[in-house]
């Protein structure tokens, strides 16, 4: 039997999906191991067992000014800022793919526009939104909507010109209004491609979220890796970096179950 037909049982599903996340966390301790052994002040690598010592004060302890558990507050800013954007981002892009898919006029008008802005850097943008909108929560959330928008509404408007022609004419046949055709023929083929995008899009959301924390914020995930930089406090940016990632794995998983939960049809993939 070729090796293309051929799957692996679940033991070894498992075991095949855990084997790079074993092997880098047994390349990190034994290069934390040897640059200790050579010099035990050193920062760059902190051991395994510090690592988990930190985090556990991270998440614990309170802070001694504020009486606050840092951690905490700088998770609830961020994801109040990540959330915001990226919903901001995914109606947009739902809205503008449906006009450009749909209408001709739209599509003359707002493709080759849409195509140009997601071309333009994101973070080229960000003195130019602080400017404009100050170093609030407003420039943050907007450099977000900026970086992802685009590229989803370009996504969806392609797979709303996708939708076989045949199902457009039935529609009109059986006297359907641009509006019903819309929500009843194109929405609920366009919703969970809009779940995949904003999945795909999540990476790039965090990207621009922790680079607008790090020039311009006082709380924040972004905000503490980049001042805690300064002290070569590894312990402290590996945690924050491992929390971030275990975040963005929540998130996602998140969305993969309701697309199973709400398009049952789709692949699981998706």
């Amino acid at each position: 039997m070729r090796l293309i037909n051929r799957s692996p049982a679940r033991p070894l599903a498992v075991a095949l999906a855990a084997a790079p996340f074993v092997a880098v966390a047994i390349a990190y301790a034994i290069g934390s191991e040897i640059r200790l052994a050579a010099n035990p002040a050193d920062k760059l690598l902190p051991a395994p067992a510090t690592i988990l010592d930190t985090a556990i004060r991270l998440f614990t302890e309170p802070d001694r000014r504020s009486g606050e558990i840092l951690l905490w507050r700088d998770t609830a800013a961020s994801l109040l800022r990540l959330l915001g954007g990226v919903g901001i981002a995914a109606l947009t892009s739902l809205i503008l793919g449906m006009l450009i898919g749909l209408l001709p006029y739209a599509r003359r008008g707002l493709s080759g526009f849409v195509a140009v802005l997601s071309m333009v850097p994101p973070l080229a943008l960000l003195p130019i939104l602080f400017i404009v909108f100050g170093l609030g929560e407003t420039a943050k959330i907007v450099l977000i909507v900026i970086g992802i928008t685009p590229f989803m509404t370009r996504d969806l408007s392609q797979r709303v010109l996708d939708i076989p022609h045949e199902q457009i004419v039935k529609a009109q046949t059986l006297g359907a209004s641009t509006w019903v055709i819309a929500a009843r023929v194109a929405l609920p083929q366009i919703l969970p491609r809009l779940i995949a995008n904003v999945r795909l899009s999540l990476g790039s959301a965090w990207l621009f979220l922790i680079a607008a924390e790090a020039v311009a914020s006082d709380v924040g995930l972004g905000y503490r890796i980049f001042l805690v930089r300064r002290y070569l406090a590894m312990d402290v940016i590996l945690t924050y970096v491992i929390w971030i990632t275990l975040l963005a794995f929540l998130i996602d998983w998140a969305l993969r179950l309701l697309t199973r939960k709400a398009f049952p049809w789709m692949e699981a993939g998706l």
